[in-house]
């Protein structure tokens, strides 16, 4: 039952921040809610009993596509 409740939140959570990814003006405030809905995706999978899928996620989504897509934001600005 707690499981569930919890599952439920996550999916809530990540779906908020998925619209607030697409949605914000700022891109580093986009940037900081397309990471927030990675970790959330990743806790998602760990509940569901996956949990290389997990780090994965958080490997190469929450942590390689975002310093990637920071940089990419750091370069345009810069010139």
């Amino acid at each position: 039952m707690l499981i569930e409740i919890v599952s439920y939140v996550l999916i809530i959570a990540t779906v908020i921040a998925a619209a607030a990814a697409t949605q914000v003006k700022d891109i580093t405030r986009a940037i900081v809610a397309f990471t927030a809905m990675n970790i959330l995706i990743a806790a998602i999978f760990y509940i569901l009993g996956e949990p290389y899928i997990a780090a994965f996620q958080l490997l190469v989504y929450a942590g390689a596509v975002t310093v990637l897509f920071l940089a990419a934001i750091h370069t345009m600005r810069g010139s």
